[in-house]
């Protein structure tokens, strides 16, 4: 249980909590803390509650985020909801089904007779939640999965319009909505430096695009560009190793795709890992099709390349970025374009707010601010109920090992006080079964799919 610290006024800070479901889930909540709240430590006020799954970062992952906190601890669906009153404030950093399940155990928790505190309902800790990036897909059906939330923020003008706009929509208060920025940008502002080779950095996404023959593509392009270009530095910004997972499925890794090309990469072009603002310090081209990457690239000022050449397609998110200037091709970069990204574009969409990046987050603070000094919270009310969703809702609580009501059931709850033996054999067991999942998404089921093309 964390324990309660002084401010230098005397106050008690905040105790935060940050539930992530994977490596970028994990970056994002825990900057996210740290921005609401920048009187707290994170060392001592913020604890990772990581959640179990298939996505569960590696301590590799975890240190290339290099986000800290007081505590690391992987729990599970009954675990979280078990240690949810310890904290003041609880960031729920998750992908959308895993949010609603959450809210609905926790208005479960608050909702049960069995937690009044001397004949009144104990106050429950604030609840925010939000993307990780660019919102380029289901943004209904993400947006009702996160409503419940008291706080809901947008990483952008156009996202707390186009939220506001859902809300309304159903008919939901849009109160909850708060425009804010990207918790990760940021860095040092872009100078050429011509003490390196100039260095043309593609962000690779896990699953964007998704199939072989375009996956292949862009990497002989970024290795022609290489080639072309002697005189110039090509990164390849891989998101994971071969068997970690992250927040999307990679089934075709691109460290695998390498080994196929003929006489492998050149000297100048090589795969690197990394935080990915310490590789952005030494970029003077950013390319890639929509990754989060070109948000923190615009926002230091360095050229910014969002390839069309597989099409602009909302399966691949790069129409997010029409009308920024940055659409191009692989084919133009090599004849030396450098793209200039529209001011209009980047202001509306997160990139340069009107004044200070730090001032982004003040509407946040405000608003989290009031609800940490009140002496009581409404209830958690997702949207989605088993009156408005009965054929929706459900399965979405089962997955979670939550019932209709929102409690856990039986078979989710691990027994209390389980003897070290089994907590080591029960990690085992989940250890082989996260790898023998990986393996079939990495190994077996690209090879049915090739055999099905035969």
């Amino acid at each position: 249980m964390p324990t309660a610290t002084e401010t230098e006024n005397g106050e008690r800070a905040p105790r935060i909590a940050v539930l992530a479901d994977s490596d970028t889930r994990w970056k994002w909540g825990g900057l996210t803390a740290q921005r609401l709240l920048p009187d707290a430590d994170p060392a001592r006020d913020v604890d990772g509650l990581l959640l179990r799954g298939r996505a569960t970062p590696t301590p590799r992952q975890l240190r290339e985020v290099g986000v800290s906190a007081a505590a690391l601890d992987e729990v599970t669906v009954p675990e979280f909801l078990a240690r949810a009153g310890d904290y003041d404030l609880l960031v729920l950093s998750c992908v959308g089904g895993t949010v609603q399940a959450m809210l609905h155990g926790l208005a479960h928790r608050w909702g049960s007779a069995e937690l009044r505190e001397n004949g009144t309902t104990a106050k429950r800790p604030v609840l925010v939640t939000g993307y990780v990036g660019v919102v380029y897909e289901k943004l209904a059906d993400g947006l009702l999965l996160r409503n419940g939330a008291d706080v809901v923020l947008a990483n952008s003008r156009v996202d707390a319009e186009r939220f506001r706009d859902v809300y309304a929509g159903v008919g939901r208060s849009t109160e909850s909505v708060v425009e804010s920025a990207l918790p990760f940008l940021g860095g040092a502002p872009y100078e050429r430096s011509g003490d390196r080779p100039f260095t043309v950095t593609f962000a690779v996404q896990p699953s964007v695009p998704v199939d072989r023959a375009g996956r292949l593509y862009l990497l002989n392009r970024a290795a022609d560009h290489a080639r072309k270009h002697p005189d110039r530095e090509v990164l390849i910004k891989l998101r994971s190793k071969p068997g970690e997972q992250t927040t999307h499925i990679e089934e075709l890794p691109y460290q695998r795709l390498a080994e196929r090309i003929p006489g492998g990469l050149p000297p100048n072009c090589r795969l690197v890992y990394g935080h990915m603002g310490e590789v952005l310090d030494r970029t003077d081209l950013l390319v890639t099709v929509s990754s989060t990457a070109a948000l923190e690239s615009l926002h230091r000022g360095i050229p910014t390349a969002v390839l069309a050449d597989l099409g602009v397609r909302e399966v691949h998110g790069n129409h997010h970025f029409l009308g920024s200037g940055c659409l191009t091709s692989w084919d133009a970069l090599d004849a030396g374009h450098l793209p200039t990204a529209s001011p209009h574009w980047t202001a509306r969409n997160g990139v340069v707010s009107d004044g200070p990046y730090e001032a982004a987050f003040d509407p946040a603070r405000k608003r989290i601010s009031a609800l940490l000094g009140r002496p009581t919270l409404p209830p958690v009310e997702p949207y989605y109920t088993a009156a408005t969703a009965p054929g929706y809702l459900p399965g979405i609580l089962a997955r979670h090992g939550l019932g209709p009501d929102g409690a856990p059931t039986e078979n989710a709850v691990e027994a209390p006080g389980a003897s070290g033996v089994r907590r080591v054999v029960r990690g085992a067991l989940r250890r082989a079964a996260r790898g023998a999942y990986r393996h079939g998404v990495q190994r077996v089921a690209p090879a049915i799919r090739r055999m099905g093309d035969l």
